[in-house]
């Protein structure tokens, strides 16, 4: 770990800022949590910071509430189900600042949970002032929310200025664990498959994955925008024009490397069941929304060789049946293959967890947009913040 951890800190009577990720979907006007996974995903740092003296203040945002209060998207009900989820009483204040927090500062062995960050409009800004202020509540700093890293906030940037050390949660850590062993060193044969509806989204991606791996598989939509650039017929199928010229190039720089579909799950609509077919030459009128029973045993062939396996993307139009065999077909090669095996968050998730594989999985990432930056090779202003170790 190029970053302190929160297990290199000496907790003992400390007050700890921990920076979870608590942006959970709400229903019921913000009342009913529908999915507590990250929520679960925290449990681990605060546990450990409770089991070595810590007193404890967590802080997350929740939607995007624009700056100022709305009770739809108040951290309250999570307070609730943590204590539940904790076994142990959990406060809440009713703001993330001012003399009120400051006089429910938390004990030793007590935990304090923070009003939604992001009810001020400073967290997002960056703010000095409103930094100072969040610093003032804690002794030391850890963030544990990979999936705000990518983001320049108050609360995952500012305020570490203001602490005199900043380390990673167990979850963070993890994460930059994978990450890092995945890129910086792969162990070889190295493979990436990169799906998703636009090369636009992804291009970063495979620029800088394309220099680590040893074959890049391409799937989703954004395969036929490659496909149009070496003159295939693509029928109706989605197409980024204004990104012909670069898929081309990546194409005649990486040849080989680089691999596509070659046959494809057609319709004339873009609907659950409607009638398809398989082809390797889309006919005008067709639309491509997943890759076909060849393309699955080239790219399945080309994971179970592998040593590592990097993953972001479906293969197809995953939530729409017949259209998420392509996806399915390759969440079942990667948790078979037996190799180190990252999974992007998001579609890919969900697929592995629709196989019931999720345990073959080395990783399966908790921060969508940041994952994607970190496999970009760009730097994560959340994780460049923290103290070196």
């Amino acid at each position: 770990m190029p970053k302190l951890s929160i297990q290199d800190l000496n907790l003992e009577g400390k007050t700890l800022f921990i920076r979870v990720d608590f942006n959970v979907p709400l229903a019921n006007g913000g009342q009913e949590i529908t999915s507590d996974k990250r929520i679960r995903a925290s449990i681990p740092t605060i546990q450990h910071a409770l089991d070595h003296g810590a007193a404890v203040i967590l802080a997350s945002h929740l939607g995007r509430p624009k700056g100022k209060p709305n009770a739809e998207m108040s951290l309250k009900p999570i307070a609730a189900k943590l204590q539940e989820l904790l076994g142990k009483p959990v406060a809440f204040a009713p703001d993330c600042i001012g003399a009120e927090v400051l006089a429910m500062k938390p004990k030793a062995g007590e935990v304090l949970l923070l009003e939604n960050l992001r009810f001020h409009p400073e967290e997002e800004a960056n703010d000095n002032s409103f930094s100072r202020k969040l610093a003032a509540l804690c002794d030391v700093y850890v963030n544990d929310a990979f999936g705000t890293a990518h983001r320049a906030h108050a609360s995952t940037v500012g305020m570490i200025e203001f602490v005199p050390q900043a380390a990673a949660g167990l979850l963070m850590e993890r994460e930059l664990k994978y990450l890092t062993m995945v890129t910086a060193e792969p162990a070889r044969p190295s493979v990436a498959i990169i799906g998703g509806a636009k090369v636009s989204d992804k291009i970063e991606v495979i620029r800088n994955l394309i220099k680590i791996v040893d074959r890049l598989m391409i799937g989703g939509a954004m395969a036929y925008t490659f496909l149009k650039s070496q003159g295939q017929p693509i029928g109706k199928s989605l197409v980024e024009d204004d990104k012909l010229t670069l898929a081309n190039e990546l194409i005649q720089e990486f040849g080989d490397k680089l691999v596509l579909p070659v046959d494809h799950v057609v319709s004339a609509e873009f609907k659950a069941g409607a009638p398809h077919q398989v082809v390797t030459t889309i006919p005008d009128g067709m639309m491509a929304l997943d890759i076909g029973p060849e393309t699955v045993k080239l790219y399945s062939g080309i994971i179970s060789t592998a040593k590592t396996v990097i993953w972001n993307g479906p293969m197809g139009v995953f939530e729409m049946p017949p259209f998420d065999a392509g996806t399915l077909g390759v969440a079942q090669a990667v948790a078979s293959s037996g190799a180190i095996s990252v999974v992007g968050g998001g579609d890919s998730e969900k697929a592995i967890k629709n196989t019931g594989l999720a345990g073959k999985i080395s990783h399966i990432s908790t921060g969508g947009g940041a994952s994607l930056e970190f496999l970009s090779g760009m730097e994560l202003p959340g994780v460049a913040a923290l103290t070196d170790n």
